[in-house]
């Protein structure tokens, strides 16, 4: 007989579980997965692999999806070489009959997994922001990030990308999409037609607003009368975005409102252009910080509204709509990190989410260097084809050697497929160095992260013996079939005369606040560590990321008035701690360009307000009563501080490994005691993941 289904989460979060019904079709929740380029598109399987992902995430409870953005024309995307290193263009692009055949794969995939989820096409030209030689845009402006500058648009090329995107909309739909969402912001074709700056042309396509306007508007018009009245048409329009002399809350208005005359079906609210210098998806970005201006919008136009960005978990979706902010919420990130998020949370299991801590190390960071995207929390996403923990034939009794977060993974990945696991650690407490990391402002996420481990190793039965340190005697006794070393790193000591001052310590103990840091102060590796530390030590007040007025003061963000952009005069207003600092690297590089692609600039620019001085190109010579001694450009320098912090680096740690090698056990490294490389939470979580996936 069959158990009852527990449902209690959809009593709990009413407004997240209500259907909506758009006249023509219902999507069955308030959820969207959001679109996000995965990689898979410009994959010779990539059809399958899309199809996988998707379906799953259908299958997981998610009311409905849009896809990653897909071109409507070869100007407006982009250009890969095949086998033979001719220029190509991808599965990224639809406007062939061929191509609406291939998509038949995914839109089928996801029907099959659940009849009722919608699946609609992102149609996105990325015009000046394209990557190909062929990029086009309302006038010859080369974007700020772009290193190629677009051709301008005649009359008969505006004409062709109108058609082009009916064209896409209508095959689309030939395709079994379900609907289109037209992306008309963050900096792509659409979006640089309504912007002064970006469109600087006299005709009927510039100058007023309402000429400016004409393009966007056009599209729509042509969509829907390409598609029919039965078809889901989304327009993303850029509700704040975020630039200096950007669009002004009027204009905006205006633009939802004669959208919705044009005939959009669904008005879905972003908040940035790819250009601009204010953070809106990184894990410093408090959590649903944009959707009050969501609901300026959505009191502008009658048809439903999105609202996005940094809406993690059931029960900020479930607030979000209880105040009337939005229609309709769109996670993209949280369904890489967790698939099932709808399901868990509709059976009241909200604990057991694997929750998006908005890192964007695997995500968007990948994304934007042209590489695959999947998750630093769950390395399966992108990956379903692939990877799967599947039930084991042979059942194992399982050591795991720390609980960092490649222990913690591997462990429950081994235990969830039937392996007996143990799992100790010398710490009273799970996460090895995530318990560093959740203690820097802005990275309160983490937290989360073991949440999830806690709950998961409780859910997979995997036993837990903290406070212990092993040694090989013990694992000896208790003849363990496979042992996992995931001990992790440690603080590698760089070779500095005067390394044993008393006025040095490491970044464990900076971090932890075992050590009393002084008023001047060198931070020596500028790596992702150095910049933690430094963060934290000249951080001043509540975090920017629990705090959205904090927030707004720091990146110059005027919710309340919406001035152009919301940014537009606004001076950002950065707390900063009593101290002088100087972040330092050996590199001649300039300070920080190793950090991740999306978020490091935001790193950069809130150290640079607080007056870091970053220096690089430097040459240690000795630490004494008068400071830290260098060689700047082969001159001599001191400076004259009270703490150095050395945060030069890791070594794996393996120790533990070499003796159980020696007394012939079964042992396996993983995570950072099989290579040191920062602290790499998304190397020792994907390795881990795949290594027990095969055991």
């Amino acid at each position: 007989m069959n158990q009852p289904v527990d449902l209690s989460g959809i009593q709990q979060y009413p407004h997240l579980f209500e259907p909506l019904d758009l006249g023509f079709t219902t999507i069955r929740n308030r959820s969207i997965m959001g679109s996000m380029h995965t990689g898979l598109e410009e994959m010779p399987d990539g059809f399958e692999r899309m199809a996988a992902f998707y379906a799953e995430r259908a299958a997981g409870g998610i009311g409905m999806i849009i896809t990653g953005g897909i071109s409507p024309n070869e100007e407006g995307g982009l250009a890969v070489k095949d086998e033979h290193g001719n220029v190509a263009f991808s599965a990224s692009k639809l406007n062939t009959q061929a191509e609406a055949d291939g998509h038949k794969i995914v839109t089928s995939a996801v029907h099959r997994a659940a009849p009722d989820v919608k699946i609609c096409l992102q149609i996105l030209h990325m015009g000046p922001l394209a990557y190909n030689d062929k990029l086009v845009a309302p006038s010859k402006v080369r974007s700020r990030i772009s290193k190629l500058t677009p051709h301008e648009l005649d009359e008969a090329g505006i004409e062709k990308q109108i058609a082009d995107h009916a064209n896409c909309a209508l095959l689309a739909q030939q395709a079994g999409y379900d609907g289109v969402e037209i992306i008309g912001s963050a900096g792509y074709l659409l979006s640089t037609f309504l912007v002064e700056k970006t469109n600087r042309r006299s005709d009927q396509w510039g100058g007023s607003y309402e000429n400016r306007m004409r393009f966007p508007l056009e599209v729509v018009r042509r969509v829907r009368a390409a598609v029919g009245d039965d078809f889901i048409v989304i327009f993303r329009i850029a509700a704040m975005d975020m630039l200096q002399g950007g669009m002004s809350w009027d204009e905006v208005a205006l633009l939802a409102r004669e959208i919705e005359k044009a005939g959009a079906s669904i008005i879905s609210t972003h908040f940035t252009w790819h250009e601009s210098q204010v953070p809106t998806i990184a894990t410093m970005v408090p959590r649903a910080a944009f959707t009050s201006v969501t609901h300026r919008v959505r009191q502008e136009v009658s048809v439903p509204v999105i609202t996005s960005n940094r809406i993690n978990m059931p029960d900020v979706a479930e607030a979000v709509l209880e105040r009337g902010d939005a229609d309709l919420v769109s996670m993209a990130r949280p369904m890489l990190a967790d698939s099932q998020f709808m399901q868990k949370a509709a059976e009241g299991k909200s604990q057991e989410i694997n929750t998006c801590i908005a890192c964007n190390q695997a995500c968007l960071d990948h994304t934007f260097s042209f590489k695959m995207t999947s998750c630093l929390v769950n390395p399966r996403a992108c990956n379903e084809t692939l990877l799967n923990y599947l039930p084991t034939n042979a059942v194992k009794n399982i050591a795991v050697i720390g609980a960092g977060p490649a222990g913690l993974a591997y462990a429950c990945v081994a235990a969830e497929r039937g392996h007996r696991v143990t799992l100790f650690d010398a710490s009273n407490e799970i996460g090895g160095q995530f318990n560093l990391a959740k203690r820097v402002p802005g990275k309160e996420e983490f937290y989360e992260t073991l949440r999830y481990y806690d709950h998961q190793l409780r859910k997979v039965g995997v036993e837990r013996r903290l406070n212990t340190r092993v040694d090989v005697s013990m694992l000896q006794a208790e003849n363990f079939d496979h042992i996992i070393v995931a001990t992790g790193i440690s603080p590698r000591t760089p070779d500095i005369p005067g390394i044993s001052h008393p006025m040095v310590m490491g970044y464990i103990d900076a971090i932890n606040g075992t050590k009393p840091v002084g008023k001047n102060v060198a931070v020596v590796g500028a790596g992702g560590i150095g910049f933690d530390v430094t963060d934290l030590i000249t951080h001043e007040g509540p975090s920017a990321a629990m705090d959205i007025d904090v927030f707004a003061r720091e990146w110059g963000i005027d919710f309340e008035n919406h001035p152009r952009g919301g940014v537009t005069g606004i001076e950002p207003h950065v707390a900063k701690a009593d101290r002088t600092v100087w972040l330092l690297q050996r590199k001649d590089t300039p300070v920080g360009r190793g950090l991740g692609k999306t978020t490091g600039w935001t790193h950069r620019l809130t150290l640079g307000r607080r007056g870091v001085n970053m220096m690089n190109g430097v040459d240690y010579v000795r630490i004494d009563d008068e400071g830290l001694h260098l060689l700047v450009a082969n001159q001599p320098e001191c400076l004259p501080v009270d703490t150095v912090i050395i945060c030069a680096g890791q070594e794996p740690e393996r120790s533990l490994y070499e003796e159980l090698l020696s007394a012939g056990l079964p042992a396996e490294l993983v995570g950072g005691a099989f290579e040191a490389n920062e602290l790499d939470a998304k190397a020792a979580i994907s390795q881990a993941s795949w290594m027990a996936s095969e055991v």
